[in-house]
C-alpha cells in the first residue's frame, strides 16, 4: 500500500476543491489538499479525503463515477453556493463524503478550532 498526502496551491487542484483524491495506475492513491496555512485544517481535510476514499473502494464506487459526478456538480453550481458535491443524495458516494465529514467534524473539534473558522477556511480558497 502506497498513499501520498500532499499539500498544492489552490490553483494546482484538478477542478474546484480543496481535497481530491485519485488512483494512480500503478496503484498509489494520491490526496491532494489546498494549502491553508494551518497544519491542523489541512490535516483535517486529508482525513476527510482518507476516509471517503476508503469506504468507495470498500463499496466498489469507481473514481470515474466521484470524478464524473464532482466536475458537474462544480460546473453547475452558483457562486454562492458552498456546498460540496458529496453534499448532494444525488452523489454516488453521498453517504461516504457524509461519514468522512462526521469524522472531520469530530477531529476539527478534537483540535479546538471551530467549523465556522475551518469552513470560512476552505470557503475562502
Amino acid at each position: 500500500m502506497k498513499i501520498i498526502i500532499e499539500t498544492i496551491p489552490h490553483h494546482d487542484q484538478r477542478y474546484e476543491t480543496c481535497g481530491d483524491w485519485y488512483w494512480a495506475p500503478d496503484g498509489t492513491l494520491h490526496i491532494k489538499i489546498s494549502e491553508l496555512d494551518h497544519y491542523e485544517m489541512e490535516a483535517a481535510v486529508a482525513v476527510h479525503e482518507l476516509v471517503e476514499v476508503l469506504l468507495c473502494r470498500h463499496r466498489g464506487i469507481a473514481q470515474s463515477e466521484v470524478d464524473s459526478f464532482d466536475q458537474e456538480y462544480e460546473s453547475e453550481r452558483s457562486v454562492e453556493d458552498t456546498s460540496e458535491p458529496g453534499d448532494s443524495p444525488l452523489a454516488p458516494y453521498h453517504k461516504e463524503h457524509c461519514f468522512a465529514t462526521g469524522i472531520e467534524r469530530l477531529l476539527i473539534s478534537e483540535l479546538d478550532i471551530s467549523w465556522k473558522a475551518y469552513d470560512d477556511a476552505i470557503n475562502s480558497l
